[in-house]
């Protein structure tokens, strides 16, 4: 087991990571990025990304690469590891690794985003990016006049369906029950709204398509009925879970999980800051994450020089 001292340890590596490793470093503190798969997070797996500035279109693995090396060339070091703690220990926060490998660091930057809960059918994973996807802002421009599958019933799923009437021929939600969770309010906008359709007390069974989705395979939860239903995407909006646990501190967060943190991304416990999609906010893009983690980055260096470090 070996212990390594940085000025800036920084645990996950999306956009705003990344970010964040960019600032650290150009600020001449030592500073190392942490991530257990490929720098990138979510985005390095979107088919195409359209909504970021000075893009009209990119691959997400092409913009995951391009920050990635811009941030390397101003120092920052990135490796491959997964995070199993975060601690306080003195004057210094101790990021645990599962190789054993310990980095002390005067500042810490989480950035481990979340996950979205998947229906976890057949079809799924092969056509994430192809017709799947987690995110109506992200992907929803790209089924324009094609029949659209929404899956969930709570808030989101109903906000998300009524965003993406703006672009499909037609939004179908599938509730595996017979009333909605979300909010009346939400309800009732969506049941005016002349492009949407519901189907009750079913699930999706399989998702299917050649190189792209084309279909779904729906099954009727009380009847047992299976039926085919012809679309161009399936958005999924069946909960989200942020990647908060990894801090032994007990971090303030609010009722779904996300870090609270204050106008300068530091949360609960001095010195340890968050950014991105694991930090409670209104809206997750990649460009929210960027400016978390410029702005993170930019109060870890500020903290220590008030500090004398």
């Amino acid at each position: 087991m070996a212990e390594k001292e940085y000025d800036i340890v920084i645990v996950g590596g999306g956009p705003g990571g990344l970010t964040a490793g960019l600032y650290g470093a150009r600020a001449n503190r030592k500073t190392i990025l942490i991530e257990k798969y490929m720098p990138g997070g979510q985005i390095a797996n979107t088919e195409e990304i359209e909504d970021y500035p000075g893009f009209e279109h990119i691959s997400g693995a092409d913009l995951a690469m391009k920050m990635t090396n811009h941030a390397k060339s101003f120092g920052l070091e990135v490796i491959s590891d997964e995070v199993k703690e975060i601690y306080v220990e003195g004057d210094y926060r101790k990021v645990a690794c599962a190789s054993g490998d310990i980095y002390s660091a005067r500042t810490v930057i989480i950035s481990t985003g979340g996950s979205p809960l998947l229906l976890n059918v057949p079809g799924e994973k092969e056509f994430l990016g192809r017709g799947v996807s987690y995110c109506a802002i992200c992907d929803g421009a790209f089924f324009k006049e094609q029949v659209i599958a929404v899956v969930g019933g709570g808030d989101a799923a109903v906000e998300e369906a009524m965003y993406l009437t703006k672009f499909g021929s037609k939004v179908i939600l599938i509730h595996r029950r017979d009333e909605l969770r979300a909010q009346k309010i939400i309800q009732e906008r969506a049941f005016k709204n002349k492009k949407m359709e519901f189907i009750w007390d079913s699930v999706i069974e399989t998702i299917n398509g050649g190189d792209r989705v084309n279909s779904v395979t729906i099954k009727n939860v009380k009847t047992g009925a299976i039926s085919n239903l012809d679309v161009g995407a399936v958005f999924v909006f069946i909960g989200f879970v942020p990647n908060s646990n990894v801090t032994r501190e007990p971090l303030k967060k609010d009722e779904g999980g996300y870090i609270v943190t204050d106008f300068k991304m530091e949360t609960s416990t001095p010195g340890i800051y968050a950014c991105g999609d694991v930090r409670s906010q209104l809206v997750r893009q990649i460009t929210n994450a960027v400016g978390d983690g410029t702005t993170a980055a930019v109060a870890a260096e500020k903290y220590m020089e008030e500090k004398g470090w």
